[in-house]
């Protein structure tokens, strides 16, 4: 892996399997009386976030801490930055308290980059989601998921739905992945159509003209306006939050309208496969891009994707900061690939 996660389309293939299985052995700390490895003792990681989050905060705050790190939080709301500090005076602070991985989130799309590339921070830095950008842990705890429930062999065989622990190998290449909602305003999509198509997987994108954004013929993956023609062939399907906050202009007739056309109820969920799983990256408008029953079903992974997000935040800490010495209490599958990787 490169020094810092900033976009899904940075992570080559073996970047991106690295991580996952990397991610599957940190999922064993949970089963663990003690929930904790010694792996990052004496390293300092500062959650920097310019814009509200409740899960990617706690999420990365938790994976930092069961692997011993020293946690500072930092939030833009009542610090010196609604004082009209920048951002590189802000990275410059961090920087001389001895900060060795900043995790960013910002609402402008490129914070993340211009921090990595300007010299101002000198440990490692993870985009936690930049603006419309991207959103690349939420993109590998998406394909973590995914790989738990969908395996199999790409000319169309059988799916088996797996416990936590089972996930190895390359099994989302040739899943079918439909991914469907205000694609012009969601970071998920970006990062999820870049992984997804680097582990082999076919992406295609639902939504209305006015939710697409301008290019998205360029984008590797394809295209539909009719949410029902997709269901049938669809092993997950993942719901986008309508971001009401980033609109200001009408995308659509009204609300009812747009779950009419484009929300996913119990009738849509019945038109996939018996195999198929329904994904949404949170937090939910429940009634509109998805119906109460259908978020709250068995096929539902809503509340996994939260869990496994403390697992696969683990994992990129771990190869960022950690992975160059391996502990011996890190189990072995993950210490063998790091070294492997190392060598």
């Amino acid at each position: 892996m490169k020094r810092h996660l900033i976009s899904a389309a940075d992570l080559t293939r073996d970047d991106a399997i690295l991580i996952l299985d990397t991610a599957e052995e940190m999922a064993r700390v949970a089963d663990r009386p003690i929930k904790k490895l010694p792996t990052l003792r004496g390293r300092t990681v500062v959650n920097l976030f310019f814009e509200d989050s409740t899960r990617t905060r706690i999420s990365f705050e938790a994976a930092a801490k069961r692997l011993s790190a020293d946690v500072i939080n930092f939030s833009a709301k009542g610090s010196s930055v609604s004082k009209g500090e920048s951002l590189k005076d802000t990275a410059l602070t961090l920087e001389a308290m001895g900060a060795d991985a900043v995790v960013i989130r910002h609402h402008a799309s490129g914070a993340p980059h211009r921090l990595a590339n300007s010299g101002w921070i000198g440990g490692s830095v993870v985009n936690a989601g930049d603006g419309t950008h991207e959103h690349p842990t939420q993109a590998l705890l998406d394909a973590f998921t995914m790989r738990r429930h969908l395996a199999g062999a790409a000319d169309g065989g059988p799916v088996h739905h797996r416990g936590p622990g089972d996930g190895t190998g390359r099994d989302l290449e040739g899943r079918r992945v439909t991914i469907v909602g205000d694609v012009l305003h969601s970071r998920v999509a970006r990062s999820n159509v870049h992984l997804l198509g680097t582990l082999g997987a076919h992406v295609t994108l639902v939504a209305p003209p006015t939710l697409l954004p301008i290019g998205i013929e360029n984008w590797p993956c394809e295209v539909s306006y009719d949410l029902d023609a997709v269901l049938a062939k669809s092993d997950a399907v993942m719901m986008l939050r309508v971001q009401r906050e980033r609109m200001n202009a009408a995308f659509f007739p009204t609300e009812r309208e747009y779950s009419r056309r484009y929300g996913l109820d119990a009738a849509r969920m019945a038109a996939l496969p018996e195999h198929a799983i329904v994904m949404h990256p949170g937090p939910m408008n429940r009634g509109m891009e998805i119906a109460a029953e259908v978020a709250d079903s068995v096929r539902s992974t809503i509340v996994e994707q939260v869990s496994n997000g403390v697992s696969v935040r683990m994992a990129v800490m771990y190869l960022l900061l950690g992975g160059a010495a391996p502990p011996a209490e890190l189990p072995a599958a993950a210490t063998a690939r790091t070294e492997e990787k190392n060598s």
